[in-house]
């Protein structure tokens, strides 16, 4: 979902066990983007779409349920949520690519930068739908929630999303946090990640088995072995193989499938009303991370279409207008148009309106807005007395 600006790589580099993450070889080289992998990204957020649209339990078509309206596709379609989990592993993967040779300024700025100018219009333009025009949606929603939104700290503070899609944001968020606090900490290490990487999940398990669930949910458990797979792919493609990093990988990839597997049937059942058994989700979890090992650690990384950069940097600001503005759209103009050509409009006005704020929102804000937050943070930690922890070895290279 927010992952665009970390898609262009350095070259892999032969590395020891343990050198600092934060510390990069001589003049790396920049590799080129992988490509395949934006488009990727945009195709999970295709079928997140289409698991909104087509699949969720709304009555916005007629019927009373999505899936009555489209009873095929909706077969299809009931997994489209599984595109979070493709998300989280990415986030995995290229979080890493992004703290890599930056200091919490550095790192924090480039996520304010990537994250916030779609999101603020997201958020604005979302809470005046659902405050004002389309009230029945946002029962509950006023301005203390809409600017509570704005700082994407809503849940900490105990409120509710402006649109539900947000909750996955939050996710993310606690994870730059934790990595956030490994470079101020300076333990992004390689030993250190892949320490996490292997304890982090195995917690998360025990916890569960444990019935220990508010711990459990702090702790992420369920996403945590999306998000240190994709850790795992950062270290295999950074520093090579090694028969423990892909010990690893395989660990959570089993343990992402056990968690999938417990929660995605019973998301079918709730919000589509489908009995799917476990082990479609299995299936799933280790195709997509298969996917993402292949583009990340084939040649195929060094595919270069262009027009899938364009596209990949589509998938942030369609993930956050799609379900709410959405469903309006389809409630005025299903009765008019019919459900085909409606689906068929909606998803490209989504698309239209995303292209619009990527290209005048997110293009001229992010770089100046991320220069604008890494000179304040540097700024405060020389006043803090704190510039050591807000810079990196960079300099010391």
């Amino acid at each position: 979902m927010s992952h665009n600006a970390t898609a262009t790589i350095t070259a892999p580099a032969a590395a020891t066990q343990t050198k600092p993450a934060h510390k990069a070889d001589a003049a790396p080289k920049r590799a080129p983007r992988l490509a395949l992998l934006d488009g990727l990204r945009l195709g999970a957020a295709v079928l997140v779409v289409l698991f909104h649209y087509t699949a969720w339990h709304h009555g916005f078509w007629g019927t009373d349920e999505a899936r009555d309206a489209w009873p095929l596709l909706s077969k299809v379609t009931v997994y489209g949520n599984m595109g979070v989990q493709l998300f989280f592993i990415i986030s995995g993967f290229v979080i890493l690519l992004s703290a890599y040779g930056k200091g919490a300024g550095r790192f924090v700025g480039s996520r304010i930068g990537r994250l916030y100018p779609a999101y603020w219009f997201a958020v604005l333009a979302t809470g005046t739908l659902v405050i004002f025009v389309w009230p029945q949606m946002g029962a509950g929603l006023g301005i203390r929630e809409l600017l509570a939104n704005l700082t994407m700290f809503h849940p900490a503070m105990g409120l509710r999303h402006i649109d539900g899609v947000y909750w996955t944001l939050w996710v993310e968020m606690r994870f730059y946090l934790l990595i956030l606090a490994l470079i101020m900490l300076r333990l992004l290490t390689i030993r250190t990640v892949t320490v996490l990487a292997a304890a982090w999940p195995v917690l998360g398990l025990a916890l569960h088995i444990a019935n220990r669930e508010d711990a459990s949910q702090f702790l992420m458990s369920e996403y945590a072995p999306l998000f240190c797979g994709g850790i795992m792919l950062f270290l295999i493609y950074r520093f090579g193989h090694s028969p423990m990093r892909w010990f690893l990988l395989a660990l959570n990839v089993i343990i992402a499938a056990f968690f999938t597997g417990v929660k995605g049937p019973a998301e079918a059942l709730e919000l589509v009303g489908y009995v799917i058994p476990a082990w479609h989700y299995w299936l799933i979890i280790a195709g997509l991370f298969a996917a993402v090992t292949l583009l990340s650690l084939t040649p195929l990384r060094n595919v270069q279409w262009k027009f899938l950069a364009t596209m990949g940097a589509l998938t942030y600001p369609v993930y956050l207008l799609h379900q709410v503005w959405g469903w309006w759209l389809i409630d005025h103009l299903n009765p008019v148009l019919g459900q085909y050509l409606t689906l068929f409009l909606v998803i490209g006005m989504v698309f239209g309106a995303a292209y619009l704020v990527q290209r005048f929102i997110e293009r001229p804000l992010a770089k100046p807005l991320a220069a604008a937050a890494t000179r304040s943070l540097n700024y405060l930690g020389v006043r803090l007395g704190l510039t050591k922890k807000l810079e990196t070895a960079t300099r010391d290279r």
